[in-house]
């Protein structure tokens, strides 16, 4: 994992900046969009993402085992709007956290399971950087974080387990695939956590149906 609490506070929150500004760049006609998380066209990601936003914040306060923190809202015309309040909402609530071994209760591992804060902000970091390239994908843009970022999260994915627990519904990442030896450190990245670097949406609709 990242060395200390302000270095992963640090790399955390430029992975959600990232996230953010290429979350501005979408609107309505966007939510349908297609997104490497199989089940989950962009408006379903970006409320999955604010709900993990509001979550976090909430385990930094120290309420994190209330369950209904971590409900994701119905995607709609102020999903974009959630999500960036959201993302400012954890940044002020990871940067009160002055100790590594601070307890966050994070119920989406398991019933009643407690992470120190150097590791639980790991989680969300990781989290935000794949997220990122997720909705940039989506929208069909370039995705270009500074390679410091990168280089902090790859230990961070390689010390995420596999295991039987990825091919299940509702799993974090899908099982992971083999990299090439020359892989670049994204690549390595994503195909660790089952990601394909070569993911393209096969169409670009609007709205899918969901109801706002």
């Amino acid at each position: 994992m990242l060395m200390n609490l302000e270095d992963v506070k640090a790399f955390n929150e430029r992975a959600v900046r990232e996230c953010v500004a290429v979350a501005r760049r979408s609107g309505a006609a966007d939510l349908g969009r297609p997104t490497p998380c199989p089940d989950w066209n962009l408006g379903r990601l970006l409320a999955h993402m604010a709900a993990q936003h509001r979550g976090f914040a909430a385990a930094a306060r120290g309420d994190g085992g209330d369950p209904t923190h971590w409900e994701a809202e119905v995607p709609g015309p102020e999903t974009v709007g959630r999500y960036v309040a959201a993302a400012e909402s954890v940044l002020a609530a990871f940067a009160e956290v002055t100790t590594g071994e601070q307890e966050f209760a994070l119920p989406e591992f398991g019933a009643g399971a407690v992470f120190p804060a150097v590791r639980a902000i790991g989680f969300h970091f990781l989290d935000h950087v794949v997220h990122g390239w997720d909705v940039t994908r989506a929208l069909g843009l370039p995705f270009a974080p500074d390679p410091a970022v990168l280089n902090a999260a790859l230990p961070v994915a390689l010390a995420v387990p596999g295991g039987a627990h990825r091919t299940r519904p509702g799993a974090a990442f899908a099982p992971g695939l083999p990299a090439p030896a020359d892989s670049d450190v994204l690549t390595r990245i994503l195909l660790h956590l089952g990601r394909s670097p070569s993911w393209r949406p096969s169409v670009r609709p609007g709205p899918d149906g969901d109801v706002w």
